[in-house]
């Protein structure tokens, strides 16, 4: 007898084959690549925090006056900005407060100012980068300018006039301030520098950007623009001597 054959059914539509699984690794796109190789660039502030702070010596404002001056001096004129180590006065090896300072460079400073009745002028005049910085100045001099008449001479909430009337009324024995507004008094003929015996300038101190006075570009551009207005000369005669505090 013949077995009937059994029927296979069909597979259906719906039914599935099994396929193989791949893990395929992600690709390591150029941007990614890129900042892994990358580094993270130090900032100027971060490598300021991290060195020890080094006091300013004159060599630094004479390398300082012949990069700036470089491009439009001739070698010659390059070698006439030189001073005189004679003008320097011993800098601030950062252990003075700004009191202490000035004592030490102008240890006769009561008969100083006891002699000076020249109006339009001073006799100590101190350069910093702003407004804020000249007021802490004035309050950390208290020790050493005794009942001497000291001078705000700065452009914020004051006007130039309003300076111009005050120089011209009274007797100014010291100026704090910024090259800018000492600058354009000096340009009006209202502050003569002749007198001028002590020119410091607030060297060591750093912004809240660990920024010099002299790194700032527009403030040393005022500065040695201040320089050339009869400073440089009155510094060559041995009349006026430097400070870097």
């Amino acid at each position: 007898m013949q077995q009937e054959a059994v029927p296979v059914p069909a597979l259906s539509k719906e039914t599935k084959q099994p396929k193989e699984c791949f893990l395929i690794q992600p690709k390591e796109t150029e941007e990614n690549a890129t900042k892994t190789r990358k580094r993270k660039k130090k900032k100027i502030t971060d490598v300021l925090a991290k060195t020890e702070p080094k006091p300013g010596i004159p060599e630094d404002l004479q390398k300082l006056m012949k990069e700036y001056y470089s491009s439009t001096r001739s070698v010659i004129e390059l070698e006439e900005l030189n001073l005189p180590d004679a003008c320097f006065l011993k800098p601030n090896d950062l252990t003075h407060s700004l009191s202490s300072y000035l004592k030490e460079i102008c240890p006769k400073w009561a008969k100083l100012q006891k002699n000076h009745g020249e109006k339009k002028s001073v006799l100590i005049l101190i350069i910093c980068s702003s407004a804020v910085r000249a007021l802490e100045l004035i309050r950390s001099m208290t020790a050493f300018r005794g009942d001497s008449k000291v001078m705000k001479l700065f452009a914020k909430h004051i006007k130039v006039q309003e300076q111009v009337k005050l120089l011209e009324k009274r007797v100014v024995h010291l100026g704090v301030g910024t090259p800018g507004r000492i600058k354009e008094l000096v340009k009006q003929g209202v502050l003569n520098l002749n007198p001028l015996k002590f020119l410091v300038f607030d060297w060591n101190w750093r912004d809240q950007k660990l920024r010099r006075m002299m790194d700032i570009p527009e403030i040393r551009k005022e500065v040695f623009e201040l320089l050339e207005m009869g400073v440089l000369s009155l510094c060559k005669s041995e009349s006026l001597k430097l400070g870097l505090f």
